[in-house]
């Protein structure tokens, strides 16, 4: 489990997180809580994650959502780094605001990039900028309203398994949710997008607990 002391983050604060696991073994992180992005008078936040997963090995990297106050500033960087057949599963959500306060934090900043890689091979990479326009939040292409979204990315040891895979979690997706899953090689990757935190929940601990290794989710994502 990874604790912030802190209790949040703000502009200038910088975080690095850093685990590795060794050859055929299993390791699940997780946070205490919600990591909290507060108001930044200027300056932005960073936290920078190097994940290591050795030959054979699984992680479950199953981080709580991070929630955007008004005017915050977060830079992220998740870099996980795979041996030969090692596997993985990740997410990383986003709350806007907090719905209870009637926040939905329309000028939060957010630059979140990952990169995945297979024996030094990149195998996965996607970066997500929020700058806080108008545009970003409403548009149909883009939030549409939205105000909690997430990235799970699932790396398997074979491109079939992967599809075996997607197919099963599509049959967990929600009526009508804002969700789509796709196979690409040994990587299945879900995007989901709701109106609430609440409401993404519902679509993603269904399908984080299929792709656990170990079948649950933390306890302290239940609590």
């Amino acid at each position: 489990m990874l604790i912030n002391t802190a209790g949040g983050i703000t502009g200038g604060d910088q975080i690095e997180w850093s685990a590795s696991v060794e050859a055929a073994g299993h390791l699940v992180l997780t946070t205490q809580a919600c990591e909290r992005s507060y108001r930044s008078t200027g300056q932005t936040a960073r936290i920078q994650t190097t994940l290591e997963v050795g030959k054979n090995a699984h992680l479950d990297w199953l981080p709580q959502e991070t929630i955007l106050f008004e005017a915050s500033k977060l830079a992220r960087g998740l870099n996980i780094h795979l041996a030969e057949g090692a596997t993985l599963t990740a997410i990383e959500a986003v709350l806007l605001g907090r719905e209870a306060m009637g926040e939905d934090a329309r000028d939060a900043e957010l630059s979140d990039n990952w990169r995945i890689y297979r024996c030094g091979r990149l195998i996965h990479a996607e970066a997500t900028k929020l700058t806080g326009t108008a545009a970003e939040r409403d548009a149909n292409a883009l939030l549409s309203g939205a105000r909690a979204f997430a990235s799970i990315v699932h790396i398997t040891k074979t491109s079939d398994e992967a599809e075996r895979i997607a197919d099963r979690l599509r049959a967990l997706i929600p009526p009508h949710s804002r969700t789509a899953i796709s196979a690409n090689g040994e990587r299945v990757v879900l995007r989901a997008a709701a109106p609430s935190g609440i409401e993404l929940r519902r679509t993603i601990v269904p399908i984080l607990t299929a792709l656990a290794a170990t079948g649950t989710l933390p306890r302290l994502w239940h609590l």
